[in-house]
């Protein structure tokens, strides 16, 4: 039983942004069906993908058939919501599109996530999550001057501007639809929402704060705001961005009088000032910095592979990962205050037709 108990979602299988929003729903308690194609045409085993489908029902159709196409139809007669990923047009083809499902039942909202979006004149082009967010300006400052911008694969395009902005279209929809009886069709397209997720930084550009040019901003440049690599090969970050922060980084540090870090924003200062605190913090160990800062008001955290980040004591404390056959996998988020105890790891399950239609009744 979760915060979102009594939603019924189907999700036409895909990858990616699509089975993410699914899964997402479902650690919400959501009861989401995922309609997956017979075996012979899935490209992937049963077990592939297997965090993605957590706590989902799984039902085989084979959307090509009209028999699997009329499934699908019975069961969105009492569905709140509709997942699908494909490229635009192909759910029409399928003779499942919003307009025929919108006649079963008015008030279904249809989510679909794409990389371009529904419209546009690359809305029929393949791509994938770094082209996404090249285009959008998400990327660009994915990296330092005079590098090659690199962003960590699937979680900008991917999963926050895509399967984020599908999920929290998904339940705004519902929301009004439960109010209205209307339903609504979800464009939720990765270069719209890592778009939008450049507001913040767009803001700070407005005032001053971040330059268009790469490694000239507060949050690109200085050495106050810097992943560091240690003497044992593994990194830190820091990103003592107010004074207070600073001056007490150079305490711990033991730079406080040290001339050369008494400019804090000086930005001719930057390499040199980035340099010697590179040297400094490379002459000792990611675990000697971490018993040095961290937990202070320096703004620090070690970098950590997933498998040292599901043992850190703070993530640790926060149950933030689990493990599931042997393999780790992050917990549910948001947490709720009276659901915080409440997830229980399901694996997926397979169902008949018969039994969804009557579960949904």
């Amino acid at each position: 039983m979760g915060i979102l108990s009594g939603l019924k979602i189907l999700e036409i299988e895909g990858i990616g942004p699509a089975p993410f929003c699914g899964m997402h729903l479902a650690d919400m308690g959501a009861d989401v069906i995922l309609v997956e194609r017979p075996r012979g045409q899935r490209a992937t085993t049963d077990d592939a993908g297997s965090v993605l489908k957590r706590g989902k029902r799984v039902i085989s159709l084979d959307l090509k058939t009209k028999e699997g196409a009329d499934a699908v139809k019975s069961l969105i007669l009492n569905a709140d919501g509709l997942i699908e990923g494909m490229r635009p047009g192909v759910m029409e083809r399928l003779r499942l599109g919003p307009e025929t499902c919108h006649a079963i039942n008015p008030k279904l909202v249809y989510g679909r996530v794409t990389g371009w979006g529904q419209t546009g004149p690359l809305s029929q082009a393949a791509g994938h999550d770094n082209n996404y967010i090249a285009l959008s300006g998400a990327l660009w400052y994915a990296g330092k001057s005079g590098q090659t911008p690199v962003a960590p694969p699937t979680l900008i395009g991917d999963v926050a501007g895509g399967a984020l902005y599908l999920t929290i279209g998904m339940l705004a929809a519902i929301h009004q639809a439960e109010k209205t009886g209307i339903g609504e069709v979800v464009d939720a397209a990765m270069v719209d929402g890592s778009a939008h997720m450049m507001n913040l930084l767009l803001s700070a550009q407005s005032s001053g704060l971040v330059s268009e040019k790469r490694g000239a901003s507060l949050l690109d440049g200085p050495h106050w705001f810097e992943t560091y690599e240690c003497k044992d090969g593994k990194f830190i970050t820091i990103g003592s961005l107010e004074p207070q922060f600073y001056a007490l980084l150079l305490t711990k540090l033991g730079l406080e009088n040290d001339p050369d870090f008494t400019s804090q924003f000086d930005q001719s200062k930057w390499p040199e000032q980035k340099r010697k605190l590179a040297s400094l913090i490379k002459s000792k160990s990611r675990r000697d910095w971490c018993n040095v800062l961290e937990g202070t008001d320096v703004c620090f955290a070690p970098v950590l592979n997933p498998r040292e980040a599901s043992e850190h004591p703070h993530m640790s404390s926060r149950q933030n990962y689990l493990t599931f056959n042997g393999q780790i996998e992050a917990a549910p988020a948001p947490k709720f205050a009276s659901h915080i105890s409440s997830f229980e790891r399901k694996k997926h399950s397979p169902i008949a037709l018969e039994s969804a239609l009557e579960s949904w009744s």
